[in-house]
């Protein structure tokens, strides 16, 4: 039997703000009950109903360590500035939706501000009860708003690796879950897909409920909160190369891939493993994290997934230290590359970030 899931939805009450409606329905995601790309087909492969993204994770970043927070320094003012941040990326929104960008992945930790590794970083929207900090949700919804008018699916991320530990023990870890999603219902997001936490069967995890054996407690937490008859589409996801195991394949809504250190055969096959994974039901199969392009080849990571149907996710950084020097990139002085690494230009700042709106542009027909 096909997977079938459309939200059911209750009658939308004055503190409801939202007019934008993400559903699932089989293997396909719908914003306000139509199909995603209506009718579109890109090489002979079908584009309808998937979601083009990009990991945009530091959307709402703030460094909570003043003895860190110098690091993240804007060139011009040499001062970190949270609101700025958050308010250049509302800013870009539209214009990565006019290349057909239709969602993109935030993180209420953020991800890693260098492109891989904290530090001493403290940039979490949760206290160490779990309770949700303020400030972080006031720049949450002023993304949240901007999506919803440009009807953009914003796929939340709650947990990052290297900042879960800011948690005090695993009830506040439920705490943290419980609070986001009742808040995200209670002020009338429906343009919502939660990820409860970024590549679960990562080590650095501190709390166990967060690790890949019983992640699903999680989802399953998200599931049964429901306001006027609403309801949040959850899933996680795991590094990259991972096929998603049963615990998480027979509870989530959608299933999360990603691409990282793969090899566009190494897509075709994750797509096929999911597919046989006991318990699945058919889902939608999303990439939403990616740093492999190369899209003037005739086999890319983008492409096969179209090709399987899947969604893709674009993952761009700025490759800093070590690991700059391994690769023989000087790429770490550049403010304009990357997506991740703090300062953002949240601008399509560089040849590299031109080249995969262009190829959006391209398979989406916009």
């Amino acid at each position: 039997m096909k997977y079938f899931l459309i939200l059911l939805l209750g009658v939308i009450t004055s503190c409801t703000n939202s007019n934008t409606v993400v559903s699932i329905q089989n293997d396909q995601f719908l914003i306000n009950n139509s199909l995603t790309y209506k009718g579109r087909y890109w090489n002979g492969n079908r584009v309808e109903g998937l979601l083009l993204n990009s990991r945009m994770v530091n959307g709402i970043f703030d460094d909570l360590n003043p003895d860190t927070q110098s690091r993240w320094n804007y060139p011009d003012t040499k001062k970190w500035d949270a609101d700025r941040n958050t308010n250049e990326f509302v800013e870009h929104m539209a214009l990565w939706k006019s290349y057909g960008l239709n969602s993109f992945t935030l993180n209420l930790q953020g991800g890693s501000p260098t492109g891989y590794g904290n530090g001493k970083t403290i940039n979490s929207a949760f206290d160490p009860k779990g309770n949700l900090h303020p400030a972080f949700m006031d720049r949450l919804r002023r993304v949240l708003d901007k999506a919803n008018e440009l009807e953009m699916v914003v796929i939340l991320g709650y947990f990052y690796f290297g900042q879960d530990q800011y948690l005090e023990d695993e009830q506040a870890v439920i705490n943290g879950v419980k609070n986001a999603t009742q808040w995200i219902l209670e002020n009338g997001y429906q343009n919502v897909l939660v990820e409860v936490n970024n590549e679960c069967n990562v080590k650095s995890y501190d709390h166990e409920i967060l690790k890949a054996d019983r992640v699903h407690e999680l989802i399953d937490i998200v599931k049964s909160i429901n306001i006027d008859g609403r309801r949040l589409l959850v899933s996680t996801s795991y590094k990259g190369c991972f096929v998603p195991l049963e615990n998480v394949v027979q509870t989530a809504d959608y299933i999360l891939l990603h691409g990282n250190g793969a090899r566009p055969s190494k897509v075709r096959q994750m797509v096929a493993d999911v597919k046989k994974v006991n318990g699945y039901k058919g889902q939608p199969i999303v990439f939403n994290e990616d740093d492999n392009y190369n899209y003037s080849d005739d086999e890319n990571n983008f492409k096969v997934a179209v090709e399987c149907y899947a969604s893709w996710g674009y993952f761009d950084f700025r490759r800093v230290g070590n690991r700059a020097k391994k690769e023989g990139v000087t790429e770490e002085t550049d403010p304009n590359i990357g997506y991740q690494s703090v300062p953002v230009n949240w601008g399509i700042s560089h040849e590299r970030k031109q080249e995969f709106f262009d190829y959006v542009k391209e398979i989406s027909g916009t």
